[in-house]
Parts: C-alpha cells; sequence; structure tokens
C-alpha cells in the first residue's frame, strides 16, 4: 500500500501524540498562540485523511507519497463547501506539513523526512482585505453614537486599531499603565515575537482615549465586566457586530490593520515608514501594500499621452 513503506530507526510514535510534541516544541520556541493554532488545525486534518485512507496512526505509515496524497485531497484543497481554497492558504498548509515533518525527523522519530520534495504553489500575494475611508468612517460614527460600557469600550478599541495598526492581540493585552497620553505613546508589552514595542497614538486617539480612561481607570484598557481583557475571539465578534450595523464591508480585525498601513502609504508613500509602523522585520512583508490601484494606474497612463 501506497504510505505503509515508511520506517524510522527511532521510537514509534503514533500521529496525535507526534502532534502534541511539535506543538510543545512550537511552545518552547516562542511561536505566537495563532502560529500554533494555525499548525494544529492542519495537522488535525492531516490526522483525518490518514484516518479515511485506513494508514496505520504510527508516523512513519507516511511515506512522500502520502504527504502528496494528502496535499492533492479535497481535505487539502477545497473548502467545507466545495470551493477550492486560495492557492495561499494551500500553501500555509504545506508549510504546517513541512515544518511537522522536518521536526519528526530532526527529533529522530523518523529516519527520513517524507515531506522533502513539497514545494509552495508559485502565487501572487492576495491583496489585504480591509476596509474603505468611507466604511472606516461609518464604522466609527456607529460606535461613536452607540450607548454603553461595552460599546465605548469597542469603539476605544477599534479605533486604535484604525488610527495605530497594531495586532489585534497586542491591543488586547494592554493595559490603562501601558498608556502615555500626554507623550501620545503606548507600550506593546505583547507583540509579535515577544517583543515590547512603542506606538505612536494620533492626537484624535489621544483625546479619545483620555475620555475612555476617565471613564475605565486603571486595570486591563478593553475588559470584560469581571475586568479580564476580552478575548481575541469575541473581540472578532463584536465588529462583525458593530459592522453589520452600520453597513460597512464584512473585515476581520486584522483587516484594520491593513486598512491602517494602506492609508499611511498612500499618504506617505514610503516603505520603510509602514514597515516601522507595522513592526515587521522583513520589508517583503511590507511589499503588499504597494501595490498599484487600477485608478492610479489609469491616471498615470493617461497623463503619458
Amino acid at each position: 500500500m501506497i504510505g505503509a513503506r515508511g520506517s524510522s530507526n527511532g521510537p514509534r510514535i503514533d500521529l496525535d501524540a507526534a502532534r502534541e510534541r511539535f506543538l510543545l516544541q512550537l511552545k518552547a520556541d516562542g511561536r505566537s498562540e495563532h502560529t500554533i493554532g494555525q499548525y494544529e488545525r492542519h495537522l488535525v486534518l492531516l490526522a483525518r485523511w490518514a484516518a479515511g485512507e485506513g494508514l496505520s496512526g504510527d508516523v512513519a505509515a507516511l511515506d512522500h507519497e502520502a504527504v502528496a496524497r494528502f496535499l492533492t485531497s479535497p481535505l487539502a484543497i477545497t473548502q467545507a463547501d466545495g470551493r477550492p481554497k486560495r492557492a495561499g492558504t494551500v500553501n500555509s498548509l504545506r508549510t504546517s506539513v513541512r515544518g511537522f515533518f522536518a521536526y519528526l525527523h530532526r527529533a529522530g522519530y523518523l529516519a527520513e523526512d517524507p515531506s522533502r520534495l513539497v514545494r509552495h504553489a508559485i502565487c501572487g500575494p492576495a491583496p489585504p482585505r480591509s476596509l474603505s475611508e468611507a466604511d472606516q468612517r461609518r464604522l466609527l460614527g456607529t460606535l461613536a453614537s452607540a450607548e454603553g460600557e461595552a460599546a465605548r469600550r469597542d469603539h476605544a478599541l477599534f479605533h486604535l486599531l484604525l488610527a495605530t495598526g497594531v495586532r489585534l492581540g497586542a491591543a488586547l493585552a494592554l493595559d490603562a499603565a501601558d498608556l502615555d497620553l500626554d507623550g501620545g505613546e503606548a507600550l506593546l508589552r505583547r507583540s509579535k515575537g515577544g517583543r515590547v514595542e512603542r506606538v505612536f497614538l494620533p492626537p484624535a486617539l489621544q483625546e479619545h482615549l483620555r475620555r475612555y480612561l476617565a471613564e475605565r481607570g486603571t486595570g486591563a484598557l478593553f475588559a470584560r465586566r469581571d475586568g479580564r481583557p476580552i478575548t481575541a475571539r469575541h473581540a472578532h465578534r463584536r465588529l462583525a457586530h458593530w459592522l453589520e450595523k452600520s453597513g460597512a464591508g464584512r473585515v476581520s480585525p486584522h483587516g484594520l490593520r491593513h486598512a491602517f498601513a494602506l492609508g499611511l502609504y498612500r499618504r506617505t508613500r514610503d516603505l520603510l515608514l509602514v514597515r516601522r509602523a507595522l513592526g515587521h522585520r522583513s520589508i517583503g512583508s511590507t511589499l503588499r501594500y504597494a501595490r498599484i490601484q487600477d485608478d492610479e494606474l489609469r491616471a498615470v497612463m493617461q497623463a503619458g499621452g
């Protein structure tokens, strides 16, 4: 049977146990909860496929041909509704599979890495999903007119994301003491990669947060009734609620970060400045915001006669 020829000189280990040990290693390496969660979802998918194929639970039952079969299976390349997954999404799955088997090989559980032949598909980066300036105004206007403590919290949170581009996890980890409103700064103690970073606050946001803090006081900046920070899942739900209520487009909290980045690039045309504002380690991560828009290309071509 294809997929049953693998062997290992090390101890036998089944897929579930291997996945748990790999996730533990990712935690030890300081990878973010988001990254670990994505690896876990992908590896659960691999285990479902292997069980459906009747393969042994032992990771040694998966050779390079089995890995190729998984990556071309409906579970890997189609969504639950049958539509094909985006090329970038499938590339993320390939990354997870490669990382998992490379770990097993280096840890001595497999004599060979069965994902060694896997390559990423060549595809252009997907345009970032964000909110137009009009939709941003609709969202913030709806929040400004809403009543209640939760609405005021959500208004401050989503204004912060749109005005600074900070990641949701870093924003939710903020404490009132992390804000220096006189200096126009906030200290991010939970940034990607475990870094502590400083972000600058525009004047309008400073005044908004000053009013918000006058009501909230100390403790977690974006808290529930019990004083603990709201979860990322809850923030996703709250944003979806306010977007629907305002009639703005549908986007995730990370889309607010994209909206900030696109707006900053349009105003400055300075990729290095956008990179610094977003805290990107590589300029490659920032290049996606420099795509020429159709209306800009049309204007340049028409001006050229």
